[in-house]
């Protein structure tokens, strides 16, 4: 069965990251990425990890996110916010099921953010779906690694039951394909005069959120990169 991956952006504390793995081994997830953490490695980290090292060593590590999600499918970010363009949002059971469902589930990526500030808006226009962890509203915000435990033991709950039947096999275009895409679009529409780059208002993160709503495949993007290239030599 390939996992998850369990995604850690810019963490501030080493011992978060060690307790992070603890848990994640606890229920018997493998994939652990580190994004630009800012003490790593570290001793600490490694003493929290209580037995978890392995996880440790074998954590990939990158500069940004774009990197780390690149080839991902479907990108899952927890918050415990609202967002002023809202992301469809599932419980922590909801995020688990829709995981194990996927045909392919090494190429899916849940996100946890900063201790302080969790994920900035940038970063969940990378994401499909938002997940918040139900929690006493008057003090909503979990520890990092304890946010990690309640996705992992869903997802361990998740796995051991029947759950809906695996989609169809779909070739999903990467977070990689689709920042391309992104771009290319933005391009097009300022070629036609659709947007006005001094003033983009939220058109550009509104249709992220179109286009994440609807994850196409690779056929599908190649269709609409057609279309776009098609546009802009009419344009010019």
């Amino acid at each position: 069965m390939k996992q998850p991956r369990i995604v850690l952006v810019n963490t501030s504390h080493p011992g978060n990251i060690g307790a992070a793995a603890r848990a994640m081994k606890n229920m018997g997830l493998e994939q652990l990425c580190l994004v630009s953490p800012q003490q790593y490695p570290s001793a600490e980290a490694t003493a929290r990890a209580s037995g978890a090292d392995d996880l440790l060593a074998a954590a990939s590590c990158h500069q940004t996110l774009d990197e780390a999600i690149v080839d991902a499918t479907l990108v899952i970010g927890a918050s415990a916010r609202c967002r002023t363009l809202p992301l469809p949002m599932l419980d922590p059971r909801d995020c688990a099921e829709l995981t194990m469902a996927q045909a392919d589930r090494g190429r899916v990526a849940i996100l946890f953010g900063r201790e302080r500030t969790g994920l900035t808006n940038e970063e969940l226009d990378r994401c499909h779906y938002l997940v918040q962890i139900p929690s006493n509203p008057d003090y909503p915000s979990l520890n990092l690694a304890a946010a990690v435990q309640v996705i992992a033991y869903e997802l361990r709950v998740a796995a051991g039951t029947a759950g809906p039947a695996p989609e169809a096999q779909r070739d999903y275009a990467g977070a990689g394909q689709l920042e391309q895409f992104y771009a290319h679009l933005e391009q097009t529409l300022i070629e036609l005069e659709f947007l006005d780059p001094e003033n983009p208002r939220q058109l550009m993160r509104r249709l992220r959120r179109l286009f994440g709503r609807a994850r196409p495949d690779q056929n599908e993007i190649n269709i609409l990169r057609g279309i776009l290239t098609a546009a802009g030599k009419a344009a010019r």
